[in-house]
């Protein structure tokens, strides 16, 4: 083999290992993005089940739609009811970001983003008080 022949096989090689490791470099950042949203979905989980707050919030809403509780929460717009709501842009905001999947969000709060898409009262609220993300997520659902 001549001079030309080993720089022509050389740059097979290295076009070769180069595909390889863009390959291989894939590979990792699917399993790094993978892993990373189910930390966001873990972190997530624990917050919107374990707080006191959110769940004093929750039980109201799993009501009939517009009941007597919910108009309530909306005229007071207390602390829990505003972390409530953002709570959930922050999870719009996730999935904004592309941190997590629509199927995500739906398997961990389907049922919750429901009881908030029922109440008329609440989805005014939302559009009139600046959940823009969260009014895109509820939307987006239809």
């Amino acid at each position: 083999m001549n001079l030309t022949d080993w720089a022509t096989l050389s740059q097979v090689i290295y076009n070769f290992a180069a595909v390889i490791a863009a390959f291989s470099a894939l590979i990792v950042y699917g399993r790094n993005s993978r892993l990373e949203r189910a930390r966001w979905a873990a972190s997530l989980y624990e917050k919107f089940y374990e707080r006191d707050q959110l769940k004093r919030v929750r039980d109201k809403l799993d009501c009939e739609t517009d009941a007597e509780q919910v108009n309530e929460l909306v005229f007071k717009a207390e602390a829990d009811f505003t972390d409530y709501l953002n709570f959930f842009e922050f999870v719009a905001y996730l999935e904004y970001t592309k941190q997590l999947k629509p199927a995500e969000i739906e398997d961990l709060f389907g049922y919750y983003l429901d009881c908030l898409q029922r109440q008329g009262v609440i989805r005014r609220y939302i559009k009139e008080s600046g959940y823009e993300r969260l009014n895109n997520l509820l939307e987006g659902r239809r």
